[in-house]
């Protein structure tokens, strides 16, 4: 959040004209990630809370990889050209980034000792296979033949073989073989970690006041060489690495296909993309990296990055608490609206009454999805229309708007195909909606949808009455547990009038509308902002008292930032 207060405070270089400092904007965001890499480190979060801001931070940076530094890899090869484009030179840049990542990893490594150090203070042991006492390797030994062995596909891999396809977003294990038998050439293998279908942590037996937790990765590691010894290897070494792809979508320029064909086209190339990154455990032997290096194309330049035992740290967002609750935040019951405590009372009737604010994760989002339940029953309801950017796996907000359609309501859905590796679940919902019945519109080209709305339009002895949703998080119940957001309920017509325009102009777009009540972009929204700016200099140089407050993502746009300087 930025907070600017007095105007007259700020440093005199920031007014002088042409001298306006911009921030690389991937410099920048590895910035913010290190904020989440701070939050790791506090020792005032409690422990569990810091091993998932680990896991945050690897997340963040596996995206920022996946598109940001995919986007720059492919400006490399434009010369000349990209810094015209872009403003920076690509190649320089690309090396500062990985300068700043290894800086990064090398932090986040002393952290995660640290944690261990601490947990153990608490008598939660994270071990690894060299660790493991007898009865421990019976028990690793028994799990790993019951829940893990059958779910392993290992590849082999020589000289004269290429090497095998790497998944994105899959952590493997890389094991150097060695022969036990006479002219037989030493060989490599391939094993993908199965974490998406085995838990990433495994729970030991408890001794005493003991608790212990080892790693999938290291529960293979110690059967691994079971695997191989029948065909006369014994393992060397297994090393954890990862690949990082190219996510970014290429969208289709064919007029003759739709949005959908071109960015199902898309979400399915993106699987094929170009290497990116390479994570690997240091301690891999020089002989295992040169190979390995070798067979994917990569220079040690490419985004090659040396870093500990373990990758995918993303996993560690769901690390388990076999410790005390004080190791995690406490998550209190989201809290009835107290005007919707009453469940037999319809949430219209109150909406009718006085507009709703919703504060998310404090208020429970069930309200939204009742509201939706009612509206899809209600016999005065004729029509609801709503935007859909990220809706859940099994989502009961979609699953409302089918039971409208079958309840003989008109629904309107606008699906932005376009959210960053969401798309293959809204791409579900869209063909879903169709094939009940909804109206599907796939977005805006050239525009990307982003307001959260629905409308529910009802008719009450021939009178019409609007009702609206305006929020900031997304049609979402899993994720509204987690961010902060807002939702509005209103009945008011200056604002219900404007939104149906909204969905007017997404069913017709040359009817951009005209807006009172309502920042609407591209159209409107920057002069509205550029407007408040204005009145707060304004007021700042007349002595007032001035100030502003931005809570955003991020800030990229260069005449808004100038403005704001």
């Amino acid at each position: 959040m930025l907070i600017f207060d007095n105007y007259n405070s700020w440093p005199n270089f920031i007014m002088q004209k042409n001298k306006i400092p911009h921030i690389n904007r991937e410099i920048s965001w590895l910035s913010f990630n290190e904020r989440v890499l701070q939050e790791a480190s506090d020792p005032s979060t409690p422990l569990i809370e810091r091993l998932k801001f680990l896991g945050i931070f690897s997340n963040n940076r596996d995206e920022f990889y996946r598109v940001r530094v995919a986007t720059i890899n492919r400006l490399t090869k434009l010369g000349k050209k990209a810094i015209d484009i872009y403003g920076d030179d690509p190649k320089e840049l690309l090396q500062k980034l990985q300068r700043k990542v290894i800086e990064q990893q090398q932090h986040f490594e002393e952290i995660y000792q640290e944690l261990l150090h601490e947990l153990a203070k608490q008598n939660v042991f994270i071990i690894n296979e060299k660790q493991l006492t007898k009865e421990q390797q019976q028990y690793v030994k028994d799990y790993f033949h019951k829940e893990v062995e059958t779910t392993l596909f290992p590849i082999m891999v020589d000289e004269n073989k290429p090497f095998p396809y790497m998944k994105d977003k899959s952590g493997y294990l890389f094991v150097r073989l060695i022969s036990t038998i006479q002219k037989q050439k030493n060989k490599y293998a391939l094993i993908e970690i199965p974490s998406r279908t085995t838990s990433r942590f495994i729970i030991l037996p408890q001794e005493k006041n003991k608790k212990y937790i080892i790693l999938l990765d290291d529960v293979i590691r110690f059967n691994v060489h079971e695997m191989f010894s029948v065909f006369g290897y014994t393992t060397k070494e297994a090393i954890n690495i990862k690949l990082t792809r190219d996510a970014e979508l290429d969208i289709d320029q064919d007029v003759s296909k739709s949005m959908l064909e071109k960015i199902s086209k898309g979400v399915k190339d993106r699987k094929k993309g170009q290497p990116v990154r390479f994570v690997y455990d240091s301690t891999m032997s020089k002989e295992m990296l040169a190979f390995i290096m070798k067979k994917l194309g990569m220079d040690k330049k490419d985004n090659a990055i040396p870093g500990g035992r373990y990758h995918n740290f993303k996993d560690f967002i769901g690390f388990p608490n076999i410790g005390e609750k004080k190791l995690m935040y406490e998550h209190p019951t989201p809290l009835v609206h107290k005007y919707l405590e009453n469940i037999n009372t319809s949430i219209l009737n109150v909406i009718k009454q006085k507009d709703i604010l919703l504060h998310y994760p404090y208020h429970t989002y069930d309200h939204i999805i009742t509201l939706l339940r009612e509206a899809s029953i209600d016999p005065s309801v004729e029509s609801i229309k709503i935007t859909l950017y990220r809706v859940a796996d099994s989502s009961k907000i979609a699953n409302a708007l089918v039971n409208a359609i079958k309840n003989g309501k008109k629904v309107t859905v606008l699906v932005e195909l376009q959210a960053r590796f969401d798309e293959q679940n809204n791409i579900y919902w869209a063909n879903k909606l169709q094939e009940e019945g909804a109206t599907v519109i796939y977005g805006v080209p050239g525009l990307k949808v982003h307001s959260k709305l629905f409308l529910i339009t009802t008719r009450v002895r021939g009178k019409e009455q609007k009702f609206a949703h305006i929020g900031t998080g997304n049609f979402n119940e899993k994720t509204a547990r987690i961010y902060t957001d807002f939702s509005l309920l209103t009945a008011d017509k200056n604002i219900t009038d404007e939104i149906s325009s909204v969905f007017d102009f997404y069913a017709n777009n040359f009817k951009t509308g005209v807006y009172k009540q309502l920042a609407v972009a591209p159209f409107f929204m920057r002069q509205t902002f550029v407007n408040l700016i204005d009145k707060e200099i304004a007021n700042a140089k007349a002595g007032k008292k001035a100030y502003m407050i931005l809570k955003m993502n991020s800030l990229v746009d260069k005449d808004m930032i100038e403005k704001l300087y």
